[in-house]
């Protein structure tokens, strides 16, 4: 006999409450099974003498495999709780591949070493020297002393390939977590390796002079494989600003040109070739330099454009360039008064920081301050204060303070006096270890 289509369903609906039932009994049997294994463990384990109790639960080996580390992309919890910040050091740094890398690191980082790791600084920061070409042997106890997060490299600190590869794996060898390595070559007049024979490094115009996306791209691949067969594995490079402004002292041909869309297009294209390359890039100086008369290497430069003015132009190449995978943005020392109402520097305003950068363009990478010695700094605030507030805006990398233990002595204040949250550090923190092991940075050791 022929079933109706009712008759049907009701069948499929029996059948499925069936599985449905058959099911939970399997997994109510299943979890009865795992209770009753416990609980007969735990009364093994209660008549069992302490040499019994070593045997029967052994401590797992002290030699462990190694976290792979590959190139994927950043996500960043910032949520995620930490330890108490008085865990000491370790010296062993191997990770169990099931446990979260970046915490685990941070799990054992003090409050001070946490802080140390938000700022980049010269080699010369760190001795006291001069001029720093080669390791001393007190290296290893200015690293410990200043535990810092990465240096950057001059033309004074680069000879000759041999000489610039051993300096920084002397710097690598004698951090305890492994350095950002960072240098300025941006082409044209800003080429520290460039312009030096000895290092044999491609030299490339100003990136004014660069016509098309293909040598666009072309710069970002040579400069990102050049500067990492160095030993570098970050580049502040290249200049998103647009060169809109003819009096502007500072950028000129330094940008891809004077109109937005052209730079938008040019500069996605490099940062797609130091993508490829596998060096991280940057993107300066936000939220835009090239309509500014002032040097900010002087002092104040003042931008007069408002948000709706950067909107459709001097964040369009920044947009571009996020949206490529630029990992890091460097945020400039201009004032823009009519968006923050103050001539507070745009590397210390959470309006531009926070509201912008971070909230309306959704960036997820580093940002960096422009170096902290600069006149636009240096005129207005000490060392300490200028740390504490780009850290308060939403920096997580202090560039070039000019006091170094001043500025890293006045976040631990800061924090110690509830000024700044223990997880507004461990934010950036997290941040920066999560990119050194996104690129490979860390090394197998972790």
């Amino acid at each position: 006999m022929d079933k109706t289509p009712q008759h049907i369903r009701t069948l499929n609906r029996k059948r499925r409450i069936r599985q449905i039932l058959a099911g939970l009994v399997i997994f109510l049997v299943f979890l009865g099974g795992i209770s009753a294994g416990l609980l007969l463990h735990r009364g093994i384990l209660d008549s069992l003498t302490p040499d019994d109790a070593q045997r029967a639960n052994p401590s797992p080996p002290q030699t462990l495999s190694p976290v792979t580390i590959t190139k994927a992309p950043l996500t960043v919890d910032s949520t995620a709780p930490t330890e108490a910040e008085s865990t000491p050091p370790t010296e062993d740094f191997t990770i169990p591949p099931e446990v979260d890398t970046v915490q685990a690191i941070m799990d054992t980082m003090t409050l001070e070493e946490k802080i140390y790791q938000l700022f980049v600084v010269t080699p010369e920061a760190l001795t006291g020297n001069e001029v720093v070409t080669t390791a001393e042997d007190r290296l290893a106890d200015d690293l410990l002393r200043f535990p810092v997060g990465g240096i950057v490299l001059f033309g004074q600190n680069l000879q000759t390939r041999e000489q610039t590869s051993a300096l920084i794996s002397a710097h690598q060898s004698f951090s305890r977590i492994p350095l950002f390595v960072a240098v300025d070559e941006e082409g044209g007049a800003v080429s520290r390796l460039g312009s030096n024979p000895n290092m044999d490094v491609t030299p490339f115009p100003p990136m004014g002079e660069i016509e098309g996306s293909s040598d666009a791209y072309h710069v970002g691949l040579t400069l990102g494989s050049e500067l990492s067969a160095l030993g570098f594995n970050l580049d502040f490079a290249p200049v998103a600003d647009i060169n809109s402004n003819p009096g502007n002292p500072i950028i000129g041909d330094r940008s891809f040109g004077h109109d937005a869309g052209t730079v938008s297009q040019l500069l996605e294209a490099c940062v797609s070739g130091f993508q490829e390359s596998g060096l991280m890039c940057t993107l300066k100086h936000f939220p835009g330099h090239g309509d500014t008369t002032e040097d900010s290497h002087l002092g104040y430069a003042r931008s007069n454009a408002t948000l709706d003015s950067l909107r459709t132009r001097e964040l369009l190449p920044f947009s571009s360039g996020i949206a490529a995978g630029a990992p890091v943005v460097m945020a400039g020392h201009i004032s823009l008064p009519k968006i923050t109402g103050d001539n507070t520097p745009a590397s210390l305003s959470p309006v531009i920081i926070t509201d912008l950068l971070r909230t309306e363009l959704g960036f997820t990478g580093l940002i960096i301050t422009d170096a902290m010695n600069m006149g636009a700094i240096t005129e207005n605030h000490s060392a300490g204060d200028a740390a504490v507030l780009a850290i308060a805006a939403g920096c997580d990398l202090i560039l070039m303070p000019e006091d170094l233990p001043q500025a890293a002595k006045a976040l631990q204040n800061a924090v110690e006096a509830g000024v700044i949250p223990t997880a507004r550090i461990d934010e950036s923190v997290r941040r920066i270890l999560a990119m050194k092991l996104a690129y490979g940075i860390l090394g197998n050791q972790f």
